[in-house]
């Protein structure tokens, strides 16, 4: 059954179809969240309020944009307001950095053919953690559903309600501090070695 029928069987009050559209999506908002809270408790709360809210308000859902983005704008949202309440502490970006100069002349370095990334996976993983953990929400955000769930600029734009020139500055923004932050730790092993 498409995604399609199954909204359009749930929004009719077919729970089996509800059922399915749960089941399709919970591991995936559930990632999100964790990805973006950094806790499991409250990343299954997400999860909860996320299904709740749809439930809710699937009624309202329009078809104007994918059933997929407006979940994944419900799970974000939930997201960013629990981070909000818990008043994190995160490193912010200068917005006068010079992002254009830098990024045409630096490039990005592709480390993961490098042998070093295989042997300290672990190591090189929590360094990325601690350095996703360290940028802002709206950056962190941006982050995390580009790169890391992969979705489009154009689907970041919509889950985000931002524009997508919005979403490549801070993308941009957010790669090159987490480059910066990572090249911190490689060029000190290089000097260590």
């Amino acid at each position: 059954m498409t995604e399609t029928l199954l909204v359009q069987k749930a929004k009719q009050g077919d729970k089996q179809a509800l059922a399915q559209l749960v089941s399709q999506y919970s591991e995936r908002i559930y990632n999100l969240a964790l990805r973006i809270l950094r806790n499991r408790e409250d990343a299954e709360d997400i999860l909860q309020e996320t299904f709740m809210t749809v439930i809710e308000k699937l009624h309202t859902f329009d078809g104007r944009s994918g059933f997929f983005t407006w979940i994944y704008r419900i799970a974000t949202n939930a997201s960013l307001m629990k981070l909000r309440k818990k008043k994190v502490n995160f490193t912010e970006i200068p917005d006068n950095m010079d992002l254009h100069n830098l990024v045409d002349k630096e490039s990005f370095v592709d480390w993961s053919h490098d042998p070093l990334w295989n042997i300290q996976n672990k190591e090189v993983k929590s360094l990325l953690d601690n350095a996703i953990n360290e940028l802002s929400d709206i950056y962190r955000t941006v982050f995390i559903l580009r790169d890391i769930e992969q979705l489009s600029i154009k689907e970041t734009a919509k889950i985000l309600n931002i524009s997508e020139e919005n979403v490549k500055i801070r993308l941009r923004r957010a790669r090159l501090f987490l480059r910066e932050k990572l090249s911190e730790h490689f060029s000190e092993r290089v000097i260590e070695s």
